[in-house]
């Protein structure tokens, strides 16, 4: 693996080979960190997604070094994202780098990227599990639930859900061992409409303060 110059600041871009390919970490680190939280992208989008984004800024500040994770075939600038299994692959070619640090990694990522987070993070040995948009179903196929995948790790997790999630709405997640947390009129994105009761600033605001009281909570 290398790492870029200056690669103990905020924004510092990492590459590591995994069998999947060249896959990429940007670190965004807090000055005294407890936790790193790894979070990945979704099938449709790199980590420019506005929650990754928002992390990425507030966490550090509640002393949790944020990973950027870009799995491979995005960093090859591919479109389509491949099958599970070799995301899966790519995420634990990664982790390595993760735990390099030497703190307690929470496992996360949003839309696919979650998925990739709860089917790996038992057996990596994560700290506990942050899923983002988590796609319980296809949209309008609610019969083609996801939610054993989301069920299946055991370990402390928390979903941060849309109100109009499209792959989801946070009436339809089953019962289970987890947090969520909901965001009023967001979509799949986390973006609401312009005439919604609250701002997409606030709407951030719910994503990232969800997640740091959690963090915080896990001790």
């Amino acid at each position: 693996m290398e790492e870029t110059e200056g690669a103990k600041s905020a924004g510092a871009v990492e590459t590591v080979e995994t069998d999947a390919g060249r896959a990429r970490i940007t670190w965004h680190r807090a000055k005294d960190a407890r936790l790193v939280l790894a979070v990945g992208h979704g099938a449709g989008g790199g980590i420019e997604a506005r929650d990754l984004q928002a992390l990425a800024r507030t966490l550090p500040g509640h002393g949790v070094t944020v990973a950027l994770v870009e799995q491979p075939w995005r960093v090859a600038g591919k479109k389509v994202a491949p099958a599970p299994k070799t995301l899966d692959t790519g995420w634990r070619g990664l982790w390595p780098a993760l735990t390099a640090p030497g703190l307690p990694v929470i496992s996360g990522g949003r839309s696919a990227g979650a998925r990739v987070a709860c089917r790996t993070a038992a057996g990596l040995g994560a700290h506990a599990v942050l899923a983002l948009g988590f796609p319980l179903h296809p949209p309008g196929r609610p019969e083609k639930s996801r939610a054993e995948e989301l069920l299946a790790s055991g370990l402390p997790t928390l979903v941060v859900q849309g109100g109009n999630d499209a792959f989801g709405r946070p009436g339809e997640f089953p019962p289970g061992p987890y947090e969520l947390v909901e965001v009023p009129r967001a979509d799949h994105g986390f973006a609401v409409p312009k005439r919604a009761d609250i701002t997409q600033e606030q709407a951030l605001e719910i994503v990232t303060g969800g997640v740091a009281q959690w963090i915080a909570s896990l001790g």
